[in-house]
C-alpha cells in the first residue's frame, strides 16, 4: 500500500520508497541511503575543497609578488610626544584594511598585507623599525610624519639573516618564544594611560617601555635580541564588538542579585509557620505579600549591584571595542654565538617588563610557545620548534605560531612606542636634529650662485646653488690665503645654511 504525506496547498509526497528501505537489512539500508542523498553532499564537499585549494594556490602567487621594505625610524631626542601619537599611528594605518568581495578573496586571492613594528638590539644597538609592503611605504611615512615632523625615515637592509635559518647550527644558538593574552580578547590590558602619575611636576609618566629597552641594552658582542609585533588590521570588527557586548551582559547578569532560594533545613523550619497560617488565617494576614517580600531579590541585574572592580572591567571592556583592533602577533627572539649566549641576560627580564600591562581585574600578556622542550626526543623536538620559530620570524608570518589576539589601537601604542627624552637607554638611535624642509621659494633652476649676507671674514661670501667644488693648483694643494681674489671666489662653496 503506496505511503503518501499531504502537505498544505495540495502536495503530496510519496514515501513508499523510504518505507521499504526502513524494513531491510542495517548495510542495505546505508547503501541506498547514501545513493540516494550521498552523493549530493560528496559534490558540495569536493567543489568547496577544490575552491579552497585555488583560493589559497592565488595568495601564494599574490604573496611571492609583494616587495617588502623595512624602515628604521629615528626620532629626535627633544620630542616630546608620548604614546598617543603612536596610538593615531595605528589608528592611519587601520586604513589599510581590505575589504574583498566575494570573487575578490575565492578566485583571486586578495588577502590582507600586514605590518610588523619591530625593536632590535644587535650587540647592544637598538634601532626601531617598520616593515611594510611597498604599496603601503607612503601611508606609513605619511603617518609618521603627521605626528613626528622632524622623524628620520630610512630604507635599511632586513637584518635577519645575520643569524643561521637552520638549527642545530655549529656556532649559534636560539630560543624564541610568543605573547598571547591570559583572558578572552576583549579585556583589555594595562594601557599606557594608567602609567600616569603627579608625583613630580616635572615628570607626569612612567613610561613603560623604560623597562623594555633595558633589557635590549644589555645585550653584548656576538648576541642579538629581537621584538617583532605583526599587526594585521581587523575586517570583522562587527563581531568582536558584539562578543564584547556579551561579555559585558555576562559580567552584569552573572553578579546580578540572585533569587532566594530555601534550603531543606528552611523548609523543615517553615512547618511550625505554616500550620500558625492555618490556624490565624482568619486573622486576614498578607502571606502574598510576605512570600513576595522574600523572593525580592530575584530582580533584573544591574550595574549599580556590581563591585567596584568589575564596575571598572565593565567600563574597560566597553572602552577596548569602542577602538579599532589590530589581530596581532607577538614573537621575541635571542640569538648569540655559543660562546657568549646567556638567556637569562634578557629573558626573565623582558618578561617581567611585559607583566607591567597586567591587571587582575582585565588582562595581561603570558610568555608561550618556547623553542625549548624537555623529556623525551627533547633536542630533535626542541631543534623543530626554533625551525619552525625562525621561518615564521623571518618571514613575518602572523599565522604561524599560536593564533594572533585582538589589541585595539592604544594597547598596541602601550607595549611598542617611541620612549620619552627622559628615557635614558644607551646606544638607543636617535636623530641629534630636527629635520626641516627647505624655503618654498629657494632657487633651484638657472642660478648659479645665491648670495648670502656678508661676514666679517668675508664680506662677499658665496653660497652655490651647484654641487660643492674646490680648485687646487697643479700640485693638488687648495689655493692659499694670499692668491685669493675677486675672480677667485668663482667655485667655491660654504657649507653652511643658508640665511
Amino acid at each position: 500500500m503506496p505511503l503518501v504525506l499531504n502537505l498544505p496547498f495540495g502536495i503530496s509526497v510519496d514515501l513508499t520508497l523510504w518505507d521499504q528501505i526502513m524494513t531491510w537489512g542495517t548495510w542495505p539500508k546505508i547503501s541506498a541511503i547514501f545513493a540516494l542523498v550521498g552523493w549530493p553532499i560528496l559534490i558540495i564537499v569536493f567543489f568547496y575543497v577544490l575552491l579552497t585549494t585555488h583560493r589559497w594556490h592565488k595568495i601564494v602567487l599574490e604573496q611571492k609578488s609583494w616587495k617588502w621594505v623595512l624602515l628604521a625610524v629615528d626620532i629626535p631626542q627633544e620630542v616630546l610626544q608620548g604614546p598617543k601619537a603612536v596610538e593615531h599611528i595605528f589608528a592611519n594605518l587601520h586604513g589599510s584594511a581590505l575589504y574583498a568581495n566575494l570573487a575578490e578573496k575565492w578566485w583571486y586571492g586578495k588577502y590582507q598585507k600586514w605590518f610588523s613594528f619591530e625593536i632590535i638590539s644587535i650587540e647592544g644597538y637598538i634601532q626601531f623599525l617598520i616593515r611594510t609592503e611597498m604599496e603601503y611605504r607612503d601611508l606609513v611615512e605619511a603617518a609618521i610624519y603627521a605626528q613626528y615632523p622632524e622623524a628620520e625615515i630610512t630604507e635599511v637592509e632586513d637584518y635577519v639573516d645575520r643569524i643561521p635559518h637552520h638549527y642545530p647550527d655549529e656556532n649559534y644558538k636560539l630560543v624564541g618564544w610568543e605573547f598571547i593574552l591570559e583572558n578572552s580578547d576583549v579585556y583589555p590590558i594595562r594601557t599606557y594611560q594608567e602609567f600616569e602619575h603627579s608625583i613630580s611636576k616635572d615628570v607626569v609618566f612612567n613610561d613603560p617601555m623604560a623597562a623594555m629597552l633595558e633589557n635590549f641594552s644589555r645585550i653584548g658582542p656576538g648576541e642579538n635580541f629581537w621584538y617583532h609585533i605583526i599587526i594585521l588590521p581587523s575586517i570583522d570588527e562587527r563581531a568582536w564588538k558584539e562578543k564584547g557586548i556579551a561579555e559585558a551582559k555576562k559580567i552584569i547578569a552573572d553578579q546580578g542579585a540572585k533569587p532566594h532560594k530555601d534550603s531543606l533545613i528552611s523548609k523543615i523550619g517553615d512547618i511550625p509557620r505554616l500550620l500558625a497560617k492555618e490556624v490565624i488565617s482568619a486573622w486576614d494576614w498578607n502571606w502574598e505579600a510576605e512570600e513576595s517580600a522574600k523572593h525580592d531579590s530575584a530582580k533584573p541585574a544591574s550595574i549599580m549591584d556590581l563591585t567596584p572592580g568589575l564596575r571598572d572591567t565593565l567600563q574597560s571592556v566597553e572602552e577596548k571595542i569602542s577602538k579599532h583592533a589590530f589581530k596581532t602577533k607577538i614573537r621575541v627572539l635571542y640569538a648569540a654565538r655559543k660562546e657568549v649566549f646567556n638567556l637569562h641576560k634578557c629573558m626573565e627580564g623582558f618578561i617581567g617588563s611585559m607583566k607591567q600591562f597586567f591587571n587582575t581585574n582585565r588582562n595581561g600578556f603570558k610568555p608561550t610557545g618556547f623553542t625549548m622542550a624537555n623529556y623525551a626526543f627533547a633536542n630533535y623536538r626542541a631543534n623543530y620548534k626554533r625551525n619552525e620559530f625562525i621561518h615564521g620570524f623571518r618571514k613575518r608570518k602572523p599565522f604561524v605560531g599560536h593564533n594572533p589576539i585582538m589589541l585595539n589601537v592604544e594597547e598596541l601604542a602601550t607595549i611598542w612606542h617611541f620612549p620619552l627624552a627622559f628615557v635614558k637607554t644607551p646606544l638607543l638611535q636617535k636623530t641629534t636634529s630636527k629635520r626641516a624642509e627647505p624655503p618654498t621659494d629657494l632657487p633651484v633652476e638657472d642660478v648659479d650662485d645665491i648670495y648670502g649676507l656678508p661676514t666679517d671674514e668675508d664680506p662677499g661670501l658665496i653660497i652655490s646653488a651647484k654641487p660643492p667644488t674646490v680648485i687646487t693648483d697643479a700640485h693638488g694643494s687648495m689655493p692659499t690665503e694670499e692668491k685669493k681674489s675677486d675672480d677667485d671666489h668663482k667655485g667655491f662653496s660654504v657649507d653652511q645654511p643658508y640665511g
